[in-house]
């Protein structure tokens, strides 16, 4: 039974990272609180698991046309360091540290969309 929720997680952190959000804000909560697993493997779920969506999304904006590659490897050169790096530092620090990190990160994202948020006064 474990394995439908584990499912249906995989599937709602799925369409929302196709819409934009980020699958990881749903997954690894879901997978640390409600399945008990691990912050280090929660977080290396979520790394693997945006693999295929990625590659399905970079996909499709290629067939529509929307892929832009005039200077990507300036962007795609640092992300793949970073993210190497990150990996490593991930590695060595606790979950507790982790688990804090990621909160103050959902944190300054939901801060960061609420700036962003914009008002226009009604006419009339």
């Amino acid at each position: 039974m474990s394995f439908i929720f584990y499912l249906l997680a995989g599937f709602v952190s799925g369409l929302l990272g196709g819409m934009g959000m980020g699958g990881g804000t749903v997954l690894i909560p879901v997978l640390t609180l409600f399945f008990g697993v691990e912050q280090h493997i929660a977080q290396a779920t979520n790394l693997i698991a945006f693999l295929p969506m990625a590659a399905f999304s970079l996909n499709v904006h290629k067939k529509k046309g929307l892929l832009k590659t005039d200077g990507v490897w300036w962007i795609v050169v640092p992300a793949l360091l970073t993210s190497v790096a990150g990996g490593f530092v991930a590695a060595v620090l606790s979950a507790g540290i982790l688990r804090k990190l990621f909160g103050a990160f959902l944190v300054f994202l939901a801060v960061k969309g609420i700036f962003a948020i914009k008002v226009t006064p009604k006419k009339g």
